[in-house]
């Protein structure tokens, strides 16, 4: 069952520093996931001490880094904090046998891998585990609400606005996935009270709204390499500004093909 509350003597973050890829490890650098481009250009990585992202295209690696990550730090790879063990459908890669993860000595109160994907199966998870005997219902430190009885969107909102805290190491991949453009403003506010209480993230995503969070480092994933970019230089930013400040030009061009077919 899952226990939500801070350790006893914990400290602000960071609590991962950087990531190494131990490449002797891999014995078929052809097949997946090693064939990925993230994992073909990774050698050292470091992290920010409060907010890391990792962009790119659909395809290089970002979720299956993330969720090397994830199980790296003793946390489930379908969801849930570290005190989740269930597994819907087995599926994750072996890539974290072949991380090193250079860790602080402080230590997170708190963990937490959120997966878009499966978040259903974490869900239900936590109902299956509130309908056996003993112990505080787990629903309780998710706002109280069975969150199959929200929206998707509201779900996901529950989990940040309840279950995270300072002092935690929170990995998430797409958070976005359920969010309006207004609430994926109001989640950059609550990460960023996280983040002045010690806490640290590691975000894969594709929003331009998350990835717009001041001093964030950014880690832009392509089919050459992995590189740190300013947001303005991300082509998250530079194909949504170009589509918002024309949108009649761009869909003129992007649907010519299919009128002239």
């Amino acid at each position: 069952m899952e226990r939500v509350g801070r350790r006893k003597k914990t400290k602000p973050g960071p609590y991962l520093l950087h990531v190494e890829l131990l490449r002797d490890r891999i014995a078929a650098p052809d097949q997946f996931p090693y064939c990925l481009p993230v994992v073909r250009h990774l050698h050292t990585l470091p992290f920010h001490p409060k907010v890391t992202f990792f962009v790119g295209e659909n395809g290089t690696g970002k979720s299956a880094l993330l969720e090397a990550l994830a199980v790296s730090c003793g946390l489930n790879p379908e969801g849930g904090s570290r005190n989740f063990n269930f597994t819907t459908r087995s599926s994750h890669s072996r890539l974290d046998e072949c991380l090193r993860l250079a860790k602080a000595p402080a230590l997170p109160g708190d963990g937490y891998f959120l997966r878009a994907e499966s978040f259903y199966n974490v869900a239900t998870e936590i109902e299956r585990l509130d309908a056996g005997p003993g112990g505080a219902p787990i629903i309780g430190f998710y706002g109280g609400r069975s969150l199959h009885e929200q929206s998707h969107g509201e779900s996901f909102f529950a989990l940040f606005q309840n279950r995270f805290h300072g002092h935690g190491l929170y990995l998430m991949d797409e958070p976005e996935a359920a969010l309006s453009p207004q609430r994926q403003l109001q989640f950059l506010a609550l990460l960023h009270g996280y983040c002045r209480e010690g806490s640290q993230f590691v975000i894969a995503t594709h929003s331009p709204f998350l990835m717009a969070y001041p001093d964030a480092w950014i880690y832009e994933l392509t089919e050459t390499g992995i590189r740190q970019v300013p947001y303005t230089e991300t082509a998250h930013y530079l194909v949504a500004r170009g589509f918002l400040s024309n949108p009649q030009r761009t869909l003129a061009v992007l649907l010519a093909d299919d009128e002239s077919a």
